[in-house]
Protein backbone atom coordinates (compact mmCIF):
# COMPACT_ATOMS: atom_id res chain seq x y z
CA UNK A 1 0.00 0.00 0.00
CA UNK A 2 1.63 3.38 -1.11
CA UNK A 3 1.54 6.36 1.11
CA UNK A 4 0.46 9.83 -0.09
CA UNK A 5 3.13 12.73 0.69
CA UNK A 6 2.04 15.86 3.00
CA UNK A 7 4.23 18.51 1.78
CA UNK A 8 5.51 20.79 4.05
CA UNK A 9 7.10 24.36 3.73
CA UNK A 10 10.39 22.94 3.13
CA UNK A 11 9.44 20.58 0.13
CA UNK A 12 11.50 21.43 -2.74
CA UNK A 13 9.48 23.52 -6.01
CA UNK A 14 11.03 20.86 -8.16
CA UNK A 15 9.45 17.80 -6.12
CA UNK A 16 6.05 19.96 -5.75
CA UNK A 17 6.57 20.29 -9.88
CA UNK A 18 6.85 16.66 -10.21
CA UNK A 19 4.46 15.71 -8.24
CA UNK A 20 1.57 18.11 -9.66
CA UNK A 21 2.74 16.52 -13.27
CA UNK A 22 2.15 13.41 -11.81
CA UNK A 23 -1.47 14.30 -11.09
CA UNK A 24 -1.34 15.88 -7.65
CA UNK A 25 -3.81 18.38 -7.07
CA UNK A 26 -2.48 19.48 -3.70
CA UNK A 27 1.01 19.90 -4.67
CA UNK A 28 -0.31 22.51 -7.74
CA UNK A 29 -2.23 24.14 -4.16
CA UNK A 30 1.20 24.24 -2.69
CA UNK A 31 3.11 26.10 -5.62
CA UNK A 32 0.69 28.48 -5.77
CA UNK A 33 0.30 29.24 -1.90
CA UNK A 34 3.97 29.33 -1.78
CA UNK A 35 4.59 32.10 -5.18
CA UNK A 36 1.16 33.56 -5.81
CA UNK A 37 1.78 37.10 -3.33
CA UNK A 38 4.82 37.77 -4.75
CA UNK A 39 3.97 37.03 -8.11
CA UNK A 40 1.40 39.36 -8.48
CA UNK A 41 2.91 41.60 -6.17
CA UNK A 42 5.42 41.87 -9.23
CA UNK A 43 2.69 41.94 -11.35
CA UNK A 44 0.82 44.55 -10.02
CA UNK A 45 3.36 46.97 -9.33
CA UNK A 46 4.73 46.52 -13.29
CA UNK A 47 1.25 47.03 -14.77
CA UNK A 48 -0.46 48.71 -12.00
CA UNK A 49 -4.15 47.04 -12.89
CA UNK A 50 -5.07 44.70 -10.03
CA UNK A 51 -6.95 42.70 -12.90
CA UNK A 52 -4.19 42.74 -15.30
CA UNK A 53 -1.97 41.69 -12.56
CA UNK A 54 -4.62 38.62 -11.37
CA UNK A 55 -4.75 37.85 -15.18
CA UNK A 56 -1.00 37.45 -15.63
CA UNK A 57 -0.53 35.01 -12.95
CA UNK A 58 -3.40 32.58 -13.68
CA UNK A 59 -1.73 32.42 -17.00
CA UNK A 60 1.83 32.33 -15.53
CA UNK A 61 0.27 29.47 -12.86
CA UNK A 62 -1.15 27.60 -15.68
CA UNK A 63 1.27 27.43 -18.33
CA UNK A 64 3.41 25.87 -15.75
CA UNK A 65 0.27 23.49 -15.09
CA UNK A 66 0.38 22.47 -18.64
CA UNK A 67 3.97 22.55 -19.31
CA UNK A 68 3.51 25.45 -21.92
CA UNK A 69 6.07 27.09 -19.69
CA UNK A 70 9.00 24.58 -19.10
CA UNK A 71 10.97 25.11 -16.09
CA UNK A 72 14.12 23.63 -15.57
CA UNK A 73 15.45 23.76 -11.88
CA UNK A 74 19.23 23.57 -12.99
CA UNK A 75 18.95 27.08 -14.77
CA UNK A 76 17.46 28.81 -11.66
CA UNK A 77 15.24 29.42 -8.68
CA UNK A 78 11.38 28.69 -9.53
CA UNK A 79 10.64 31.92 -8.53
CA UNK A 80 12.49 34.06 -10.79
CA UNK A 81 11.53 31.91 -13.81
CA UNK A 82 7.89 33.01 -12.91
CA UNK A 83 8.61 36.43 -12.42
CA UNK A 84 10.21 36.43 -16.00
CA UNK A 85 7.04 34.47 -17.18
CA UNK A 86 4.79 37.63 -15.59
CA UNK A 87 7.50 39.98 -17.68
CA UNK A 88 6.45 38.54 -20.61
CA UNK A 89 3.30 38.25 -20.15
CA UNK A 90 3.07 41.87 -19.48
CA UNK A 91 5.22 43.10 -22.01
CA UNK A 92 2.86 41.40 -24.47
CA UNK A 93 0.19 43.00 -23.00
CA UNK A 94 1.67 46.18 -23.15
CA UNK A 95 2.54 45.61 -26.43
CA UNK A 96 -0.87 44.77 -27.84
CA UNK A 97 -2.01 47.97 -25.99
CA UNK A 98 0.92 50.12 -27.43
CA UNK A 99 1.42 52.55 -24.33
CA UNK A 100 4.05 55.06 -24.17
CA UNK A 101 5.53 56.09 -21.23
CA UNK A 102 5.22 60.12 -20.52
CA UNK A 103 9.03 60.58 -19.80
CA UNK A 104 11.65 62.40 -21.68
CA UNK A 105 12.91 61.08 -24.98
CA UNK A 106 15.75 58.74 -24.96
CA UNK A 107 19.60 59.20 -26.35
CA UNK A 108 21.73 57.50 -28.93
CA UNK A 109 22.19 54.92 -26.31
CA UNK A 110 18.36 54.31 -26.02
CA UNK A 111 18.88 55.02 -22.40
CA UNK A 112 17.30 58.29 -20.96
CA UNK A 113 19.47 61.22 -19.97
CA UNK A 114 18.71 62.43 -16.82
CA UNK A 115 20.61 65.36 -14.49
CA UNK A 116 20.51 63.39 -11.09
CA UNK A 117 22.54 60.29 -10.23
CA UNK A 118 22.53 57.83 -8.00
CA UNK A 119 24.05 55.62 -6.42
CA UNK A 120 22.95 54.34 -3.04
CA UNK A 121 20.02 51.96 -2.28
CA UNK A 122 16.56 53.94 -2.58
CA UNK A 123 14.07 52.99 0.43
CA UNK A 124 11.28 52.27 -2.42
CA UNK A 125 9.39 49.15 0.18
CA UNK A 126 9.68 51.93 2.84
CA UNK A 127 8.21 54.80 0.79
CA UNK A 128 5.52 52.35 -0.55
CA UNK A 129 4.48 51.77 3.01
CA UNK A 130 3.07 55.25 4.17
CA UNK A 131 1.61 58.09 2.76
CA UNK A 132 3.41 58.45 -0.59
CA UNK A 133 2.78 55.19 -1.57
CA UNK A 134 0.13 56.09 -4.40
CA UNK A 135 2.16 58.54 -5.41
CA UNK A 136 5.42 56.34 -5.86
CA UNK A 137 2.83 53.62 -7.37
CA UNK A 138 1.84 56.38 -9.90
CA UNK A 139 5.72 57.33 -10.74
CA UNK A 140 6.93 53.65 -10.67
CA UNK A 141 4.00 53.22 -13.37
CA UNK A 142 5.25 56.22 -15.71
CA UNK A 143 8.93 54.56 -16.00
CA UNK A 144 9.76 52.76 -19.04
CA UNK A 145 9.06 49.22 -18.84
CA UNK A 146 12.94 48.34 -18.94
CA UNK A 147 13.89 50.89 -16.31
CA UNK A 148 10.30 49.55 -13.97
CA UNK A 149 11.54 46.02 -13.94
CA UNK A 150 14.45 46.38 -12.48
CA UNK A 151 13.38 48.86 -9.85
CA UNK A 152 10.72 46.47 -8.92
CA UNK A 153 12.67 43.14 -8.67
CA UNK A 154 15.71 44.94 -6.37
CA UNK A 155 13.68 47.14 -4.39
CA UNK A 156 10.64 44.74 -3.58
CA UNK A 157 11.25 41.53 -4.01
CA UNK A 158 15.32 41.83 -3.56
CA UNK A 159 16.83 40.26 -6.53
CA UNK A 160 20.58 40.03 -7.05
CA UNK A 161 21.67 41.54 -10.08
CA UNK A 162 22.58 38.47 -11.48
CA UNK A 163 19.25 37.60 -10.87
CA UNK A 164 17.50 39.78 -12.41
CA UNK A 165 19.64 39.75 -15.56
CA UNK A 166 18.43 36.24 -15.98
CA UNK A 167 14.74 37.54 -15.29
CA UNK A 168 15.29 40.71 -17.64
CA UNK A 169 17.44 38.55 -20.41
CA UNK A 170 19.61 41.36 -20.19
CA UNK A 171 23.38 41.62 -18.62
CA UNK A 172 24.49 42.99 -15.35
CA UNK A 173 26.14 46.44 -16.75
CA UNK A 174 22.81 47.14 -18.06
CA UNK A 175 20.91 45.63 -14.77
CA UNK A 176 23.21 48.25 -13.25
CA UNK A 177 22.98 50.91 -14.99
CA UNK A 178 18.99 50.61 -15.60
CA UNK A 179 18.38 50.43 -12.34
CA UNK A 180 20.75 53.65 -11.58
CA UNK A 181 18.40 55.57 -13.81
CA UNK A 182 15.27 54.08 -12.79
CA UNK A 183 15.87 55.19 -9.51
CA UNK A 184 17.01 58.80 -10.91
CA UNK A 185 13.47 59.03 -12.63
CA UNK A 186 11.57 57.92 -10.24
CA UNK A 187 13.36 60.33 -7.44
CA UNK A 188 13.09 63.49 -9.86
CA UNK A 189 9.56 62.35 -10.30
CA UNK A 190 8.93 62.24 -6.76
CA UNK A 191 10.98 65.23 -5.65
CA UNK A 192 7.81 67.91 -6.12
CA UNK A 193 5.14 65.75 -4.36
CA UNK A 194 7.09 63.92 -1.47
CA UNK A 195 10.46 65.48 -1.33
CA UNK A 196 10.76 64.32 2.32
CA UNK A 197 10.45 60.59 1.69
CA UNK A 198 13.42 61.00 -0.52
CA UNK A 199 15.96 62.21 2.36
CA UNK A 200 17.51 59.19 4.21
Amino acid sequence: MTTMTTFTADTADHELLRQMHAGRADAFTALYRRHQGPLYRYALMRCGSPDTAADVVQEAFMGLLTKRFAFDPLRGQLQHFLFGVARNLVLKQEEARHRHAALPEPGEDGELELDIACDGPEPLARLLGNEAAEEVRRALGLLPAHYRDVVILYELHELSYQEIATVCQVDIGTVRSRLSRGRAALAKRLRAHAPACLTN
